[in-house]
């Protein structure tokens, strides 16, 4: 409904009513319109949200709008609208069979639509042209209708044959989806997960039940979308932000009546309401892309399976690098666990080789072994993918004769050097600088980029491979949701192409015509001060390789490491669960999730005394039952955008007495007033600690 507020009106949600106030009636004021008269919350949605607002420690008033469209946030719901339809009228309903004569394929509609109406794309399906819609509607025998009613959901083309693998995964989430289970589906890349998608999916189709489908990036959605209608006599609908306000109320409101039967979305779709959910599919479970990073900080795969307990229905978690918590959990057997070791089809796993490049002269990052078989590779007539997560020319110009260095004016972090267009970038704060002539130090001329990134080593292969297509990809070249469609296109030809890239071409794409994967630099995250740090590798390296041979071709994934003998990089040609066991045990010796749970209270300010002598009071003004208390410290980035950043980590055994603490930290934290200019946010089991 729409409220007085002040001298402003604003739209509010109604989540409870009472008869009486303990208010005077002069202090009450008449809401100012009454927008809906059926809640928009399902009981089970309304159980979500609360739930979501206590575990994450958040105020529930912001979370109640995750689960409304743009629209009805503004106080503008979209009504469900029908699918254009076709009908008969008083006189069309009159006829005699077989009629109009002489017009045959006439008269074919006129008998199919004695049934009932027809929706216009599949008059069209099956075979009446516009031609003979608009013959009938001048004759005054059908006109056009609005279809509301769902129509049967079917499978459009037949299911790919299971292996034996498949087969058992796809049989145990069938036998279950009347009842909540978490199923943790561990495939090596190119196994055919999304195969076991599909024919559980169509399952709950058969059901009358919709499925909501959770991906990772948005760069997935066309890939996906397609191949879902593809597969499905279904309506299917994609939600994310790359849409448009009016395109996203209008599939909320198919999700919300039920006329839609697959929801494709990124993590705010978990929210999305459903009428009639049967199987929630969280794909590449294990990607930090599914954690909400401000505002609510939540993880979608998380809520996702809170909420398929709500709704008694199957949450099918899928990955070739599941995260160390999932595995936890199915080894606990608290998800059950299937596994695809093989790949599906002809396909074979790419051979993996290791290149010491300590001492080695490189170009542009590349020895010149790594260019030879690059070079081979083209030659044959295949493409290769070049991985290294870093943008840029270089990571930070220098200065030869002094020293200095393009230090960002407003973070802890230098600028990267950019040549294309040519600028000094903070990839933190997204400060632009122009690039500069000489040193601002000592006027010197003499100024060099210091590290490699994509734009250098795109620029070293397009001068060294001048005959073959150079493509670079990543967040400076992808700057549309046409892009990675367009990309996936040039691919599909089988010609001879080279792709530089970051983690983008890392994420669940097939390239069926690579079979050269080219790590450029695998010791960027080895040695990270994050706890999750070596995971993270880990699961990069496996899924960047996996892109190598997934068709009929071989193919050979080459890694340059100047740390060889690291345990993590040497047991890279070991299946991915082969390392776990190792990095598990270092959590449990740290009492780190999932041996231990994790929050994280942080404040940032404009000064750096002013957020650690906030953070020390809470700390003080509250004493630890059965937790314990880290800093506070500074972030590892302790300034950024020119506002100093700290925090206090919680650590406990368990999750109550986690909850416990850290809910009266907030309560104290509320107590007090604070400068405009400070903020501080609360971080429930956070995907990064330090």
């Amino acid at each position: 409904m729409r409220v007085p507020f002040g001298h402003r009106t604003l739209v509010a949600i109604v989540v409870s009513q009472v008869r009486t106030s303990d208010l005077p009636s002069a202090r009450l004021r008449h809401c100012a319109a009454v927008l809906d008269t059926k809640p928009l919350y399902s009981a089970t949605l309304n159980q979500l949200v609360q739930w979501a607002a206590e575990y994450y420690q958040h105020p529930v008033g912001e979370v109640w709008p995750l689960a409304l469209s743009p629209g009805e946030r503004r106080g503008h719901p979209e009504r469900p609208r029908g699918s254009p339809g076709i009908k008969l009228t008083l006189r069309g309903g009159g006829l005699a069979p077989n009629t109009p004569h002489g017009a045959p394929k006439q008269a074919s509609l006129i008998d199919l639509l004695r049934t009932g109406p027809l929706r216009l794309d599949k008059a069209r399906a099956l075979g009446f042209q516009r031609s003979v819609i608009n013959a009938l509607i001048e004759k005054d025998l059908i006109e056009t209708c609005e279809i509301v009613r769902p129509e049967p959901w079917q499978t459009k083309t037949a299911p790919l044959p299971a292996n034996p693998e498949q087969q058992s995964a796809i049989d145990s989430v069938r036998s279950s989806l009347h009842h909540f289970q978490v199923h943790l589906l561990y495939g090596i890349t190119g196994s055919g997960k999304t195969e076991v998608y599909l024919q559980t999916i169509a399952t709950c189709l058969n059901q009358g039940r919709q499925a909501l489908v959770l991906l990772p990036e948005i760069a997935l959605t066309p890939q996906t979308l397609a191949r879902f209608e593809a597969r499905f006599e279904a309506p299917v609908v994609a939600l994310h932000s790359g849409i448009g306000d009016a395109a996203r109320d209008r599939a909320w409101a198919a999700a919300r009546h039920g006329h839609a039967a697959i929801i494709l979305g990124t993590r705010s779709t978990v929210f999305v309401p459903m009428n009639r959910l049967g199987l929630i599919v969280v794909d590449e479970e294990h990607d930090a892309a599914f954690i909400q990073q401000d505002g609510l900080r939540y993880s979608a795969r998380d809520v996702a399976i809170k909420r398929a307990q709500l709704e008694g229905c199957n949450v099918l978690l899928g990955s070739a690098t599941p995260s160390l918590e999932s595995w936890h959990n199915a080894d606990k057997q608290r998800y059950q666990r299937h596994v695809l070791s093989q790949r599906a089809g002809n396909s074979q796993l790419p051979e993996q080789r290791l290149i010491d490049i300590s001492g080695l002269e490189l170009s542009a990052g590349l020895s010149a072994e790594l260019i030879s078989h690059i070079e081979q590779t083209l030659i044959n007539g295949e493409q290769v993918l070049v991985f290294l997560n870093r943008r840029g020319f270089a990571n930070a110009l220098l200065c030869h004769d002094c020293g200095w260095s393009s230090d960002c004016p407003d973070c802890d972090a230098r600028m990267t050097l950019h040549k294309i267009p040519p600028a000094l970038h903070c990839h933190h704060c997204d400060r632009r600088n122009p690039l500069p002539s000489h040193c601002p130090a000592c006027s010197s001329r003499r100024l060099v980029g210091t590290g490699i990134g994509t734009q250098q080593t795109e620029t070293f292969l397009a001068e060294r491979f001048a005959t073959y297509p150079v493509v670079r990809v990543d967040s400076d070249t992808v700057t549309s949701k046409a892009a990675i469609p367009e990309l996936i296109d040039q691919l599909a030809s089988a010609d001879p192409i080279l792709m530089i890239g970051t983690q983008m071409l890392s994420k669940g794409h097939h390239f069926p015509h690579v079979t050269l994967v080219a790590v450029v630099d695998a010791d960027a995250l080895l040695f990270s001060p994050d706890f999750r740090g070596e995971e993270r590798l880990l699961q990069l390296l496996t899924q960047v390789a996996g892109r190598a041979g997934r068709d009929r071709k071989p193919g050979q994934v080459i890694i340059q490491t100047r740390q060889p003998e690291h345990p993590l990089i040497r047991g890279l040609d070991a299946p991915y669960h082969s390392l776990l066991p190792d990095l598990l045990r270092q959590r449990a010796q740290a009492h780190l999730p999932p041996y231990g749970a994790l929050a994280v209270i942080r404040c940032d300010s404009h000064s750096k005394q002013e957020g650690l002598d906030f953070l020390r009071a809470l700390k003080e003004g509250t004493p630890a039952i059965e937790a314990h208390y880290i800093g506070p410290l500074p972030a590892a980035m302790a300034r950024r955008k020119n506002r100093y950043r700290s925090q206090l980590i919680i650590t406990a055994k368990t999750r109550p007495a986690l909850a416990h603490t850290v809910a009266a930290l907030v309560s104290q934290a509320e107590l007090g007033s604070r400068p405009r200019q400070f903020s501080w946010s609360v971080d429930i089991d956070p995907y990064e600690a330090l």
